[in-house]
């Protein structure tokens, strides 16, 4: 029958990725779908005025990007969250393109639970968001 590990298939330094490129609709989107409406998001005329002399993304948009790994990827189908940190390093601006990248650090086979190293990289490979998630692999009968 094999190991939790080897039925999940989860194994300490396993990769995932995906990569979007951010469009002025995303932002959009996700301000209507929030409710997060702060101009520096949605008015450039406001945002050319502060501190990234242009409107910037959401953070939690291109968080989002970490969730779709994470559920689709790596662990994978049915995975559910149970923490995550974020460290928010550079702006993403409308038009830039990101990768999330998760990696397995740590797997629990007793509770079925993974900790991942979770970053999103720009088009120039530099880091904009940063963290760490938790995560239960679920239904026990394996990914």
């Amino acid at each position: 029958m094999g190991t939790d590990e080897e039925r999940h298939g989860i194994e300490v330094g396993q990769r995932a990725s995906l990569t979007r490129a951010i469009s002025d609709e995303d932002i959009e989107a996700y301000a209507r779908l929030t409710g997060d409406y702060n101009p520096l998001h949605v008015d450039e005329a406001f945002a050319v005025r502060g501190r990234f002399g242009r409107r910037v993304a959401h953070g939690l948009l291109s968080a989002g990007l970490i969730s779709a790994v994470l559920g689709t990827r790596l662990p994978g189908p049915g995975a559910i969250y149970l923490q995550q940190t974020f460290r928010f390093a550079r702006p993403v601006y409308p038009g830039d393109t990101i990768t999330a990248t998760v990696e397995v650090t740590a797997y629990r086979e007793d509770r079925r639970i993974a900790t991942l190293t979770t970053t999103c990289t720009d088009q120039r490979g530099e880091v904009v968001l940063d963290g760490e998630a938790v995560v239960l692999l679920d239904p026990p009968g394996g990914l």
